[in-house]
Formats: structure tokens, sequence, C-alpha cells
């Protein structure tokens, strides 16, 4: 700082606290723009993380809407059915998954709740018969069939899978063709399972 009295030294003193002031006022400028500008950065971080929130909540909300199907079956615990003279509707008993409530024990039908593509898939099973099969149904119309003989009374495995557009309201059951058999205990071998893809 200026000490001196002398008034030949005044002016120098003064012009020196004048320009150490003009350059605090420059730097508490600055500093006062660099905080604005902080602010509203910090503002507009802010209203994007508002939004981000308010768009995760969307589809949380969504996704909680959307109808959710899945289901999971196996046939029974007593061994072989069949063979019949007569198809019968099979009746997967043992419900392990019913995610929907869509299939019904009761009657061996899966009913699509909604419109939508569904993914159903079918294994069966063959111990010590003769044939095994199944058809499968779309309401009262055939739309798939399969079978294999088994002569020398050994096991036999197939599995099919389908993917159906089905609207609301429609049945799906297999039925065990006549004069067919089909085996199944406590390991699950004949099953039964499904589940929705997407909405249409």
């Amino acid at each position: 700082m200026c000490s001196t009295i002398h008034k030949n030294k005044s002016y120098s003193c003064f012009s020196v606290q004048a320009a150490e002031l003009t350059s605090l006022g420059t730097r508490l400028t600055a500093t006062e723009s660099k905080t604005s500008d902080l602010e509203k950065e910090n503002a507009d971080l802010q209203t994007r993380l508002s939004s981000s929130e308010s768009r995760i909540d969307q589809l949380e909300r969504e996704n909680a809407e959307k109808p959710k199907v899945a289901f999971y079956t196996a046939l029974t615990d007593d061994g072989r059915v069949g063979p019949y003279n007569t198809d019968i509707t099979l009746k997967y008993s043992k419900v392990f998954t019913n995610i929907g409530n869509a299939y019904n024990p009761s009657t061996g039908f899966f009913t699509a709740p909604v419109k939508g593509v569904y993914n159903l898939q079918f294994t069966v099973f063959g111990y010590n018969a003769g044939s095994t099969g199944v058809y499968v149904y779309k309401n009262n119309q055939r739309i798939m069939g399969d079978w294999d003989n088994n002569y020398n009374m050994s096991q036999k495995y197939f599995t099919k899978s389908l993917v159906l557009e089905l609207k609301a309201g429609d049945e799906i059951h297999p039925v065990l063709p006549s004069g067919h058999s089909i085996f199944d205990n406590s390991n699950n071998h004949s099953t039964f399972s499904g589940s929705l893809l997407f909405t249409l």
C-alpha cells in the first residue's frame, strides 16, 4: 500500500489504489458471472433430472399396467394316460406357474386374456406305449398335430412350440388322439406352458 504523504507522490499512490480496485472489481464481476453460469447449469441439470425421473415413473406405470401372462404345468403323477377309443382333452393338473390365471386346470383350456402374440410349448412323453401324440386346438379348430409310434416299447419324447396371434377370449387346449397314450409322473415329463410375448 501507499504510505507516503508527499504531494508529488500522492497522484501515483492513488493511481495504484485505483488500479487495484479496478482489478478487484473485474475479478468480482468475473466471479459473479461464473457463479451465475454455474447456477444456470445447476438449474438445467435439475430440470433434466426431474424430467428423467418423471419419464422413469411413467415407464414404471406403463409396465405395471401391461398384462402379464405366463403359465407352466405338468400332466399328472399317475403314470400313463390312455389309450382311449375317442379323443380326450388333456387336463394338465399340476400347475407350477399361472400368472394372470389364464390357464384352467379343471378344463385344460388356456384362454387368452388380451389380444397379443403368445408363445406356447408342449412336451410329450411316451413310455411303454405303442403310439403317443397330441393335437392342439385353437377354439374348435385343430392347428397342430404330432405323434410318434413306439413299437419297441421304449421311451419317446418330443417338444413342439407355437407362436400364435390370439384375440381376447381365444382358447387353446391340447387333445390326446384316440388310440394314443401319454405318460407323466412326479418327474414332470409331459408339460404344457406358455406366455404373452407382447400385446397388439
